[in-house]
């Protein structure tokens, strides 16, 4: 048998708590999820818990990271570099859609997380995670001449990232207009790339 070390274990149970809390947040919202429920439904101590973060709030913000960096690799995954970067800033859109729309995961990084953590962080770590997705495509495009090369690539990322975050919003509160939003979304990229 295999022993494994502290660190391992102390990663473990980090991800454990990540895992039920996300679960909780998801399904309680964050303001209704209190840290007894945590511990309880993980299964641990209070103690272990603040081992790992000082606060809910704290705790809070490793779900988002993670969640935002879930986001992040099914963005990265679909929207490999082939062919033009036009065509990969789409198939990059389609995945980002496909990954909000998912258990929890509007609620978490379009509702929850800019009320508790606010705007400033969840740009921060938008910046570091799909948010960094979207400015690597439009440099890209850039370097391959498909976009001119005085672009504002911050800005237009800042401004295409809010576009599809409204579009989430949007189709998750009305269905039966997911296709016209994420149709939108491409007729914008479209016109992106015809100027």
């Amino acid at each position: 048998m295999q022993v494994k070390s502290n660190k391992a274990r102390s990663n473990e149970m980090r991800a454990k708590l990540i895992t039920t809390a996300r679960d909780l947040f998801t399904s309680r919202g964050y303001s209704d999820t209190s840290t007894p429920e945590i511990v309880k439904k993980a299964g641990v101590t209070r103690g272990a818990l603040y081992h790992h973060f000082p606060d809910k709030k704290a705790l809070f913000r490793a779900v988002i990271k993670a969640e935002a960096e879930k986001v992040a690799n099914q963005i990265e995954s679909h929207s490999q570099i082939e062919g033009s970067a036009r065509d990969a800033i789409s198939r990059g859109s389609k995945a980002y859609f496909e990954a909000i729309s998912g258990s929890g995961s509007a609620a978490l990084l379009l509702l929850e997380g800019p009320a508790v953590l606010g705007l400033s962080e969840m740009a921060e770590i938008d910046s570091l995670t799909s948010g960094q997705e979207l400015k690597q495509g439009l440099e890209h495009a850039v370097s391959q001449g498909e976009l001119a090369n005085d672009m504002p690539i911050q800005e237009m990322s800042d401004i295409l990232s809010a576009a599809f975050d409204r579009a989430a919003l949007s189709s998750i509160s009305n269905p039966a207009k997911k296709d016209v939003y994420e149709a939108a979304i491409s007729k914008l990229i479209g016109a992106l790339f015809q100027s």
